[in-house]
């Protein structure tokens, strides 16, 4: 039986394609530091429902603790391996910036290793629509240039994509990292945009709105891209004569949401208007995100498509039932 380890596994992506691969009958071996950049509660909440399901296994690690990471790889063997453990967020990394190098720099090399040291037959792992910077040409492809990031976290994000290429050279390691745009939906993360919204909204608080709502962003519901990794994860690239066995994807829904027309349809899922302050852009913020995903269809026969007013829904009616 299929063995994978998702690191992450209760984080937002994590948990959601935990839940899926142990419905399919497969073994998820999932790691995760629990750390406090957002309410633990939510990730402990997600954690109890992922053990009580046989098939799964859940260690306390931090991917940046190198003997431990090489212990796990010693002693455990993993058919694939699901890179989703990341320290997250774009604002943070203003203040923080040592906790994306403990995390996406030095844990990514020693998952790297790991996957190295045990021969691991693919290796899948999070980028982001990040390290797309403020590039003028859209929709984002992957051939465009990623040479410019605007924050330190994407920055990172587009420092793992060179480091598994690297590996994917040297040791014929076969890893295909995927760029997610702006994922949402129920078990979100509560430092997004959207899951403020709500809980404002819901509390009859304003809302903070950057760039006086000249934003779109490429909003993908959480199903969709756990239906992409799931895709990709069974079909590892290959290495053509002269060619690292490496693949980038870009996993979007491919259609720009106005910030604003994203407001209203929180508002109607709500049946409540916002108080909106209208801020100016926040340092590292784009203005626009927006997938093509063209190899993403071609490669894998998928693309996201869930409408945003059928994921809002969804997100309100989850953050009801937990929230009460």
């Amino acid at each position: 039986m299929m063995q994978v380890l998702v690191t992450g596994a209760a984080g937002f992506i994590g948990y959601h394609l935990a839940q899926r691969l142990l419905a399919e009958g497969l073994q998820v071996y999932g790691i995760d530091n629990l750390n406090d950049y957002y309410d633990v509660r939510l990730k402990k909440a997600r954690l109890e429902r992922l053990n009580a399901q046989p098939g799964f296994t859940f260690q306390y690690l931090d991917l940046s603790d190198r003997l431990s990471m090489a212990e796990l790889f010693r002693r455990k063997s993993f058919d694939c391996v699901v890179n989703l453990a990341a320290q997250a967020g774009v604002r943070y990394s203003l203040t923080n910036p040592h906790a994306y190098v403990d995390s996406n720099l030095t844990g990514f090399v020693n998952l790297l290793e790991g996957c190295r040291q045990s021969q691991i037959q693919h290796l899948v792992y999070a980028s982001s629509s990040s390290v797309y910077g403020v590039n003028p040409k859209v929709p984002f492809a992957t051939q465009d240039n990623v040479d410019h990031p605007i924050s330190l976290y994407a920055a990172t994000k587009k420092a793992n994509e060179l480091m598994a290429y690297t590996y994917s050279h040297l040791y014929t390691l076969p890893t295909t990292g995927l760029r997610f745009f702006t994922v949402y939906g129920p078990w979100g993360r509560p430092d997004m945009a959207y899951f403020k919204f709500v809980q404002s909204i819901s509390a009859g608080q304003p809302i903070e709105v950057y760039n006086y709502g000249n934003m779109q962003r490429d909003f993908t519901y959480i199903d969709d891209v756990v239906e992409g990794v799931v895709r990709v994860m069974q079909q590892p690239p290959q290495s053509a004569e002269g060619t690292a066995p490496y693949k980038l994807y870009n996993i979007g829904n491919h259609q720009p949401v106005a910030l604003l027309r994203f407001i209203e349809v929180i508002e109607a899922a709500l049946g409540k208007s916002a108080q909106k302050v209208l801020l100016p852009m926040q340092p590292g913020d784009v203005p626009i995100t927006y997938a093509d995903v063209d190899d993403l269809m071609r490669d894998v026969g998928f693309q996201p498509s869930t409408p945003i007013e059928v994921g809002i829904q969804r997100f309100v009616d989850w953050y009801r039932q937990y929230y009460g």
